[in-house]
């Protein structure tokens, strides 16, 4: 039979199937063999023994894959973000906006705490660069229905830095998940990781993944998209690529470059430039990245 891994925890791997509901599974030695590790959101071929437990026996094709997150087959990326403490660096929505677009996975920016810290100003930024957006509080319940909405019948996954609220927000999309939440440490400003493992949860008739958070260092280390693939990855650049003056222009440096000109102008948001500019500087410093775009 088939089914979707839905949650990974000390070697087993919980499949979700129409069958018999959630099995425990071990995976075959042959995928280790393979050098092949299941990941949350993997569809899977899987037989099960007497005792209730599974096997997983091979893995399905994938969509994409994710490195942090570690899931698969992600359609929608909800990049959760704060205005309030933790103040949420834009350069990290556009490092994981960039990551999705890359992996041929939809990225959605969620403001969340806006009963705290409104954030039109930056929603406005990703509102004019084409990106689904949202101002919610997982405290009040404002705009909770709206981002349900945009969940229904997809496989997306929450992510964003260390108390933003991303298990609070699944709470408020669903109260019977009783996620276990974190207070914001005041002292240094940032959240404690109280989610250890991704999981999916139904929501809506959509499946959604909650995810560890992550700090600023930990950003540095997640997968890069190539600099020859960066600025594809930027949707607002795409009026302006064909105009600059180099043909291969790379919008970092070059003269008379149209992209570059459009931020000047206020057509492109500096702040959005600013990450594509911090981006290719750091893929400058290698000469290849491991992994690809869509698995």
């Amino acid at each position: 039979m088939t089914g979707i891994i839905v949650k990974a925890m000390s070697g087993f791997y919980y499949v979700h199937t129409e069958e018999q509901g959630v099995v425990a599974c071990r995976g075959r030695g042959r995928l280790r063999h393979q050098q092949v590790t299941p990941l949350v959101g993997d569809r899977v071929e899987l037989t099960c023994q007497d005792d209730g437990t599974g096997r997983v026996e091979a893995i399905l094709p994938r969509l994409n894959q994710f490195r942090r997150p570690m899931a698969a087959n992600i359609q929608q990326m909800v990049l959760v973000a704060s205005g309030a403490t933790p103040v949420t660096d834009p350069y990290l929505i556009d490092r994981m906006i960039a990551m999705a677009e890359w992996k041929g996975c939809e990225p959605i920016v969620c403001f969340n705490k806006c009963d705290l810290c409104r954030m039109d100003e930056l929603a406005g930024v990703y509102q004019a660069a084409g990106f689904q957006t949202f101002q919610v509080s997982a405290e009040t319940g404002e705009g909770v229905d709206e981002l349900a909405a945009a969940l229904s019948g997809k496989v997306s996954a929450f992510t964003g830095n260390s108390g933003v609220g991303k298990s609070s927000l699944l709470n408020a999309l669903d109260p019977t998940f009783a996620l276990r939440v974190g207070e914001v440490s005041q002292k240094l400003g940032r959240g404690r990781h109280t989610t250890r493992h991704v999981e999916l949860f139904p929501v809506r008739g959509g499946l959604v993944a909650d995810t560890p958070g992550f700090s600023a260092l930990d950003a540095e280390e997640m997968e890069q998209v190539p600099r020859q693939e960066l600025a594809g990855v930027f949707r607002e650049f795409a009026p302006y690529t064909g105009l600059c003056r180099f043909a291969g222009c790379a919008h970092y440096k070059e003269r008379d470059c149209a992209v570059r000109q459009a931020v000047k102008e206020g057509r492109i948001a500096s702040s959005r430039y600013d990450s594509y500019a911090r981006l290719y500087a750091q893929a400058l410093t290698h000469k290849s990245w491991p992994g690809g775009g869509k698995a």
